[in-house]
């Protein structure tokens, strides 16, 4: 199955989709299509129960995305300059609160926009080429993609600040040192790994899967205590399920579950 967009391309095989920022010629910049048709699909896909899992990656074999089209950026007022960061934040939350697992392949540059969209994913995989950073300060603006408020969350203050600020680019062992990507992988061998990795996702429990999403998702939005009420919740919910029974008695019966969904 594929779906048709303008500059990306979304393909669908054996329960994985991969969205794939299709602007080689720009090293896949961002402008204002692409970040919408970014949203769309998240949206597309979240509902599609025939997939459950997705990777997002960019196309050709210098970058993933090298950030956001400069020639577009220097022409934004104030207003307009707002705008652009809500539509990219609202494009990222859709993909960040996919229900179904979300990895980033990154092949090679992900600057300013493209870490922003890497950060959205839930997982990271990385090419040993890769390069990653937020180098907005060096044009005297910020990220503006969600950019400030993930990255802390992800690496802590102090190591997003130092990046944030400082402008500068990580290669691929840096970034995973400090948990920015999950791991490293030969350039050669990250389509496979990261396929490998979401066919293993995708063979979990759907409901569950959602679930724990949520609940890391929401639980970071509040305090501890805050945090377990809605882990509470959401397992009170997975014990609702069929799922739960038959992974409870696949177990017991020592046999392969098969997963139905609800």
């Amino acid at each position: 199955m594929s779906l048709e967009y303008q500059n990306i391309k979304v393909e669908i095989s054996e329960g994985i989709a991969t969205l794939t920022v299709n602007r080689p010629e720009v090293l896949n910049a961002l402008d204002e299509t692409t970040t919408r048709e970014i949203g769309a699909a998240a949206l597309v896909l979240d509902a599609d129960t025939d997939v459950r899992a997705v990777i997002v990656t960019g196309a050709g074999d210098k970058a993933f995305v090298a950030g956001a089209d400069i020639n577009t950026l220097s022409r934004l007022g104030p207003e307009e300059g707002r705008q652009a960061s809500i539509l990219g934040q609202r494009s990222f939350d859709r993909i960040e609160g996919m229900s179904k697992p979300v990895i980033a392949a990154i092949n090679g540059y992900a600057l300013g926009g493209g870490c922003e969209l890497a950060l959205a994913c839930h997982l990271r995989i990385a090419s040993e080429q890769a390069k990653i950073g937020l180098p907005e300060i060096n044009l005297s603006i910020i990220p503006g993609h969600g950019g400030t408020q993930r990255l802390a969350r992800l690496v802590g203050k102090g190591r997003a600040l130092e990046m944030i600020c400082g402008g500068q680019q990580l290669d691929a062992a840096q970034a995973e040192r400090i948990g920015l990507v999950n791991r490293v992988v030969p350039h050669g061998d990250l389509a496979a790994a990261a396929r490998e990795w979401a066919a293993r996702l995708a063979s979990k429990p759907p409901l569950a899967m959602r679930y724990a999403l949520a609940a890391v998702n929401e639980g970071l939005e509040a305090t501890m205590k805050q945090g377990q009420v809605i882990e509470a919740g959401y397992f009170g919910l997975c014990c609702a399920t069929e799922d739960k029974f038959e992974g409870m008695n696949a177990f017991l019966e020592k046999r392969k579950p098969t997963w139905k969904g609800r």
